[in-house]
């Protein structure tokens, strides 16, 4: 197995505050996990860069951290810096690497260099005894700004909601950041929309800061008025050996090029998705959180038209990115809970 090194430090290199995502790697040529003391000395767990392309999360602490350069963190804090390599290249991740989002302890990806550095960051985290986690993501497609648990407990849902009203509660895909933090401590996954958007650094900025001035996470109910709470029910892919495009007729699936506007829509079951070349073979996978094939309950082709079955469903994370719907999914699927 190849060797990944992980290199930490204790202070801020020269340049990184000012650094681009495609020139961090000039700075931090490896993964990088950077601790900073401040008065409290239990810290804030933050990852970024964990897919390459999602810089919203570099940009919005390189604010936070000037903001405190003359003064002391309210709370210590640590960075891991993820995959620096993809982010030189503006890719979610390198043709020969791992998802660094499904690295983490609980994968079911083989053991690799990536799973063993993740396992050392939690275990580095739990002797520093981290006071919460977060992890800061973007999305390819049209999305509002939303948190994700992978635990229903109090304080999960108080950090997540300190985002906004809108959290997802998912245990599926394994091996996320979050779900391996969530085994030491509150942790919360942060989708701030597309990269590039001004808007989702001040949100993530003043999220962080606030975090940072949290001094614990209450274990009171979050006020049902104050969530809109929804579940993962299914990940849907596209089938591997189906050849798709939102734009070209000559494909066994062509998907309709309004489908991200359907994410956080309830939409009605009959609703159609695309057409397909085949009417008995349905030309995507859709598979529940704990790894069943739900395919034909959430999905049916009548007349090559790919429909939607479910009455209720709220689609995420649409795109019309085919390289990462190829390297990660088509979408989830979603219905809402209440507390």
């Amino acid at each position: 197995m190849k060797t990944l090194s992980l290199n930490q430090l204790d202070y801020l290199p020269d340049g990184l505050l000012e650094a681009t995502p495609e020139s961090l790697h000039r700075i931090l040529p490896e993964p990088t996990l950077i601790h900073l003391a401040g008065r409290h000395a239990e810290p804030l767990f933050v990852s970024i860069l964990l897919h390459g392309n999602e810089s919203t999360g570099l940009f919005a602490l390189q604010l936070l951290l000037k903001k405190y350069q003359s003064q002391p963190l309210p709370r210590s804090l640590s960075i891991f810096f993820g995959n620096i390599s993809a982010a030189s290249k503006n890719l979610r991740r390198l043709d020969n690497q791992p998802d660094y989002n499904r690295i983490w302890p609980g994968t079911e990806l083989p053991d690799c260099a990536e799973t063993e550095m993740a396992r050392e960051i939690v275990s580095i985290m739990k002797k520093r005894h981290v006071f919460a986690s977060v992890d800061v993501h973007n999305n390819t497609g049209l999305n509002p700004h939303y948190a994700c648990v992978n635990r229903l407990d109090n304080p999960f849902l108080q950090l997540a909601s300190l985002f906004g009203r809108l959290v997802v509660y998912f245990i599926r895909p394994k091996g996320v950041q979050t779900a391996a933090f969530a085994e030491i401590c509150p942790a919360v996954t942060l989708e701030c929309g597309r990269p590039g958007q001004h808007y989702g650094v001040e949100h993530v900025l003043e999220y962080l800061n606030s975090c940072l001035h949290l001094v614990e996470l209450s274990h009171h109910q979050v006020q049902p008025q104050d969530i809109d709470l929804f579940h993962t029910i299914a990940q849907v892919k596209v089938h591997e050996k189906i050849n798709f495009s939102f734009n070209r007729a000559d494909v066994d699936l062509l998907l309709n090029e309004d489908l991200e506007r359907m994410n956080f829509t309830e939409i009605p079951a009959g609703t159609v998705w695309g057409t397909s070349r085949f009417n008995s073979l349905i030309p995507v996978i859709a598979q529940d959180e704990h790894g069943n094939d739900v395919t034909e309950k959430c999905f049916s082709i009548e007349n090559g038209d790919l429909l939607i079955n479910r009455n209720h469903t709220m689609p995420s994370m649409l795109t019309l990115d085919e390289r990462v719907i190829r390297q990660d999914c088509l979408c989830y699927l979603m219905e809402r809970i209440h507390l």
